[in-house]
């Protein structure tokens, strides 16, 4: 009976020694947004003052989604045993509570721990730097931009994918399915989408202006 007391599906999913949530959605929402919208705030005013408008949205966005990447899904990668937290830990409950949206967190999935390992390892401090190089106008900003974005989409396509191929079956009903599988992890499609291509056409420029500053001074050389 302890085994099966847990919200997930599917049902006969066995984990040993799990303990309910002492949290509700609406005090970890809260938390989270609250806490995310600080760190928004505090990079818009302190670290991109003199930033043209989407600059400071860019810089905005790396700096959640990598705090996101290494603390959030750094401890889900860290703390396999999270769902036996007795303590109210508050990262344990955000991933007892998303686990109602995809059960595969709470089992330890190994296609899910392989892309949040590489996303909170990698990715995530890549974003920070992202954030750096941006308000320095490093030259190597938007090809840093375009590899994280890239990486978040594959990260992104191998997580429904393999939640295809085995049944599309985690979620605890269809609130939950399109709340946090579905609308959770959107806009870690739209958004690297979109600022890949921006990075692509800054890149072709770029490139373009070189290629072409070369063939006039090779002209003016003969």
């Amino acid at each position: 009976m302890e085994e099966a007391a847990h919200p997930y599906v599917p049902r006969d999913l066995k984990l040993p020694g799990y303990v309910p949530m002492t949290l509700s959605m609406s005090s970890i929402l809260t938390v989270y947004l609250g806490a995310s919208l600080f760190v928004v705030t505090l990079v818009w005013f302190l670290f991109g003052r003199k930033k043209p408008q989407l600059d400071k949205l860019l810089m905005c966005w790396w700096a959640f989604t990598g705090l996101t990447h290494m603390v959030l899904e750094g401890y889900f990668v860290f703390s396999p045993e999270f769902f036996k937290d007795n303590k109210s830990c508050f990262l344990a409950e955000v991933w007892k509570e998303y686990s109602k949206g995809d059960s595969r967190y709470a089992s330890r999935d190994s296609a899910v721990i392989a892309v949040e390992g590489i996303t909170a390892v990698i990715e995530g401090p890549a974003c920070l730097l992202a954030v750096y190089a941006i308000a320095k106008g490093k030259s190597y900003s938007y090809v840093l931009q375009l590899a994280i974005s890239l990486g978040q989409l594959y990260g992104c396509l191998v997580y429904f994918i393999t939640a295809i191929l085995e049944g599309d079956n985690f979620a605890t009903n269809s609130f939950y399915y399109y709340s946090y599988y579905i609308g959770a992890n959107g806009w870690w499609v739209l958004i690297p989408f979109l600022v890949s291509y921006r990075c692509w056409i800054k890149i072709c420029a770029s490139a373009a202006n070189n290629v072409e500053a070369a063939a006039k001074t090779k002209k003016k050389n003969r």
